[in-house]
């Protein structure tokens, strides 16, 4: 799957703020697409004026008052009242709707069951630490900010209904020890009546709106703790710029007489909660390129408060600030991110809520970087070395480094050490891996782990196919991946492309476009030779020898095995019609052009055209955004580079960070 690498990037050697090339190296990534019945916007029709809410006739001059009415109208936290119509339609604790039938077992709640997911996972998600990347040249910020966007629009509301997914310790295909004997996780909680007489239902804990979520929180305790000034209960008395001590988000223990908000934990984070970061999303520790995109729009909410006129009151300047802040982040999302990944939405007419489906990213990866020598001694690499990041010195300008996924996750405090720029910049500078059924080792197996007591040199359990060795547990995003789709109900593969207006698909290799969904002579599913790479392909069809220890250069973005992925499948589900929606969606050819299958392709349409359509404050329906713009000259029409560039010490990127740039400097997607 997409397992996303992602590089850092910094200033070089060549000119002040521009990265330098960066060599590529093998990485331990991956972009795990999950699936979860999903809603976006509440259902409701509007008014025949929306669509000319943004027109300001020639010659009109507003002043500060006319912003003032405009902003009378604003955003709820929750995403409350957006939907005149229905105000709790896309709000925090709506059900995710569906599009097909529920598919349950016994029709209300007991999932469905397949292939053991653990089993599925080693045959089919199993990367065998080989690299692929994008097709089409997308860099880690595709996926990074699909991260991003997941997080503002959707959170399932978690259980405590335990499900244990089995391991199988004599699996042939099985090289991690899990002393646990199975892998635990909890179901979503149901629909408080749901699962009895009805289908089960799931409920988000979000807005489902892109409204800067993960910036600002959905209640006003969260956000009044996240404002500079006094937590008296009354946001009233906060300041309007956001706690950014430093220029990086505050930790939890920035306040040491008022809790605060709660943040999930994750490997090291559970020893030491304090030095959790704090966000307007629960997840944000989770990776460092997902903290670094919490701070760097948190830095522009501020770039822009100190913008406006003084004599405007705080809560007017913390209005207005996050008024443009959610439009830059959707200008972003459907002017640089969804063109970058192959998806092309109908023409926005006007405000005109509707309903979807979700496709719910995750990102996360190993993060490169090259780093300005000269802004780092000796001893801040050596710190940087002690925690597992490998620092390669090139000269004495430039010094590269990579931060293993183990180290990036739950590891906050380690973005400051190497610089928010440095780590935005370098997103752009590498392409992504590949959006395809591989998940990396970091990921399916040790997902959020560290290594155990008895291991003498944890550095030496950060990668690649020794880290098998250094874990006593499992914890396989993918198996939690294909019992998350079983939970809520997810219909299988064939029904959903059906939902989707798609022709179901009539065998493994009509889904996969291969030659052959029979293994090869002697060898069964069992064998792990059913995975050894025979070659590799770059994106012209040129082969790359699977052995180079230097492949990773080449960019290969297909892998030949020695059986089929579609020989696989069959062996594990026998009949297409019995494949599961997730297995089946990230296992799909890619449709030309796209990063996507034909189904992955249908969700992400249908749904970001509803999260547009379905909203009444987007950028093009708001008739706040030019007003605020004629007034005070501030415009939320920013490319991703821009807003890099004016809130760190990285150059502003020639076209999209979202494409890796030709040897020109450009891009070929200019928004």
């Amino acid at each position: 799957m997409n397992r996303s690498s992602v590089p850092a990037g910094a200033s070089g050697s060549s000119s002040p703020g521009t990265p330098p090339p960066v060599r590529r190296r093998a990485v331990a990534l991956a972009l795990v697409p999950a699936l979860f019945v999903g809603a976006a916007c509440g259902g409701a029709t509007v008014s025949d004026d929306d669509s000319s809410a943004l027109d300001i006739e020639d010659g009109v001059v507003l002043d500060a008052d006319d912003v003032l009415a405009l902003m009378a109208d604003d955003r709820s936290l929750d995403g409350s009242n957006n939907n005149l119509t229905d105000p709790s339609a896309g709000a925090a604790g709506a059900i995710y709707r569906r599009v097909a039938d529920a598919n349950y077992a016994d029709g209300v709640g007991e999932p469905v069951a397949g292939p053991p997911p653990r089993s599925l996972s080693n045959r089919i998600f199993n990367d065998t630490n080989q690299n692929l990347f994008s097709e089409n040249g997308v860099t880690h910020w595709g996926f990074v900010w699909g991260q991003f966007i997941d997080h503002a629009i959707a959170l399932r509301e978690g259980g405590d209904e335990r499900v244990a997914i089995a391991f199988d310790a004599d699996d042939p295909l099985e090289d991690f020890a899990n002393d646990l004997g199975e892998m635990s996780n909890t179901r979503s909680a149901p629909l408080e009546g749901s699962g009895i007489d009805s289908p089960r239902q799931q409920v988000n804990t979000l807005s489902s709106y892109i409204d800067a979520w993960t910036i600002y929180g959905g209640d006003e305790a969260r956000l009044e703790w996240l404002r500079d000034g006094s937590v008296d209960g009354d946001l009233s008395t906060s300041d309007a710029t956001l706690m950014l001590p430093g220029g990086y988000l505050p930790t939890a223990a920035a306040r040491p007489d008022v809790d605060a908000p709660e943040m999930d934990l994750m490997g090291r984070l559970r020893g030491d909660p304090g030095a959790a970061i704090v966000a307007g999303d629960v997840r944000a520790n989770e990776n460092l390129a997902l903290t670094a995109t919490h701070t760097l729009f948190a830095r522009e909410h501020n770039r822009i408060v100190e913008l406006l006129p003084m004599d405007l009151d705080e809560a007017t300047k913390f209005a207005i600030a996050r008024r443009v802040v959610s439009a830059i982040i959707q200008y972003i999302t459907y002017e640089e991110f969804l063109p970058a990944m192959g998806l092309e939405l109908e023409e926005y007419v006007g405000y005109d809520a509707t309903v979807g489906y979700r496709a719910h990213s995750q990102v996360h990866g190993e993060f490169e970087t090259a780093l300005d020598r000269s802004a780092f001694d000796d001893d801040e690499l050596d710190a940087l070395s002690r925690q597992g990041v490998t620092v390669e010195l090139v000269d004495d300008r430039v010094a590269e480094i990579a931060v293993p996924l183990n180290v990036a996750f739950g590891n906050p405090a380690l973005l400051e050490q190497i610089g928010l720029g440095n780590m935005l910049a370098g997103l752009s500078s590498e392409a992504a891996y590949a959006n395809d059924a591989q998940i990396d080792n970091q990921l399916r197996s040790v997902l959020f782990q560290l290594p155990g007591p008895d291991v003498e040199n944890p550095l030496d359990c950060l990668d690649g196919s020794e880290i098998a060795q250094c874990f006593s547990g499992v914890n396989d995003l993918g198996s939690i991946d294909v019992m998350r789709a079983a939970d809520h109900g997810m219909p299988t593969f064939n029904d959903l492309r059906e939902a989707f207006g798609l022709e179901r698909v009539s065998s493994f290799t009509d889904l996969t476009d291969e030659a052959t969904d029979e293994l090869p002579d002697g060898l069964t599913i069992d064998d792990p030779e059913i995975l050894q790479v025979v070659t590799l392909l770059d994106a012209d069809g040129n082969e790359i020898d699977p052995d180079d220890p230097d492949a990773d250069d080449a960019m290969p973005v297909t892998a030949v095995r020695r059986s089929t992925l579609a020989a696989r499948l069959a062996a594990l589900y026998g009949d297409v019609d019995e494949l599961d929606a997730f297995t089946g969606m990230v296992s799909e050819a890619h449709v030309e052009g796209t990063e996507f299958g034909e189904l992955q392709l249908a969700m992400w349409r249908d749904q970001f055209a509803a999260l547009r359509n379905g909203d009444r404050f987007f950028y093009e329906n708001d008739p706040a955004l030019p007003a605020i713009a004629q007034v005070f000259g501030i415009d939320y029409r920013q490319r991703l580079g821009d807003v890099i560039a004016a809130n760190t010490d990285a150059a502003a990127a020639e076209g999209s960070v979202f494409v890796l740039a030709d040897l020109d400097g450009s891009s070929t997607v200019d928004p």
